[in-house]
């Protein structure tokens, strides 16, 4: 029987240069290094184990026809050409077919920094000078992007497969959004085409307005906190402490579905009075 384990939340590791390579503008060259700049190592893991030794199952790879388990060095990239027949392609091979976009993101263009939508914004990477040397020559880049109000558009090839990539000034380093691929992003006239063009009542948007201004207040990063991961993290540290199982968590009540609201006006007035009472 396969039971699941949790790992400790807090053990945690420094984030490393997921690329390295150079930064080039014209003839200008620097190393540098990319990290993500997201993280999910704070989000609760779970192992799974056997539940009568308490040890870690490991996956293995098995060979299809045979039922026997393939060593690691024996495991090889092989493209399939017809129904059970491959050809083997060497780490050798993949490299000699690389563009410069491997090791290189050379800048090819400037767009105004207000320019690109944020639908094409894909994952987010901080770039950085990758030793002192290199540290003059980023910073003259960066600061020329910033003082013209323009992003840097470059290619870059991450996961075997080259992508566009947008670089924007931020502090003292540079962010590095992937950016989708065109047959990606959807039109808005394909999902919004149907809606109706009606008119909203003026009076009933200056009520929402008042709503609006009652409600709001400066972001701040606590209003995108994970409440589940928070309560597991709770169950983690009680289960620590106890050693045992924990009592079973009372399920939490179903949100009756709101009624329809015939008279908007009249919901929007209840709703800037409670408001105001808050």
């Amino acid at each position: 029987m396969k039971a699941l384990a949790i790992a400790d939340p807090e053990d945690r590791m420094a984030p490393r240069p997921y690329w390295k390579g150079y930064l080039k503008l014209s003839l200008v060259t620097c190393p540098v290094s990319l990290t993500p700049a997201t993280s999910s190592r704070d989000k609760v893991r779970f192992h799974t184990v056997n539940s009568e030794t308490g040890n870690r199952v490991r996956s293995r790879y098995i060979d299809t026809e045979t039922g026997d388990p393939v060593e690691d060095d024996d495991e090889v990239r092989g493209y399939e050409v017809e129904k059970g027949r491959h050809i083997i392609i060497e780490d050798e091979e993949l490299e000699a077919v690389g563009l410069e976009s491997t090791r290189t993101i050379n800048i090819e263009q400037f767009v105004p920094s207000d320019s690109i939508e944020w639908i094409w914004y894909d994952t987010p990477y901080y770039l950085m000078p990758d030793d002192e040397v290199a540290q003059e020559a980023f910073a003259v880049i960066r600061k020329a992007m910033e003082s013209t109000e323009t992003l840097g558009i470059s290619r870059l090839v991450l996961a075997r497969r080259e992508r566009a990539v947008m670089l924007q000034p931020h502090g003292k380093g540079i962010v590095l959004w992937t950016l989708r691929f065109g047959d990606e992003v959807r039109e808005p006239k394909e999902v919004f085409g149907d809606i109706a063009d009606r008119k909203a009542d003026p009076k009933l948007v200056k009520m929402v307005q008042e709503v609006i201004d009652q409600r709001s207040k400066p972001w701040d990063e606590s209003m995108v906190c994970d409440p589940v991961q928070e309560n597991l993290k709770k169950l983690i540290a009680s289960k620590k402490k106890k050693r045992g199982a924990p009592k079973k968590a009372k399920r939490a009540e179903e949100t009756a579905e709101p009624d329809n609201v015939v008279n908007i006006m009249d919901a929007l007035r209840k709703s800037i009075s409670q408001e105001k009472k808050k």
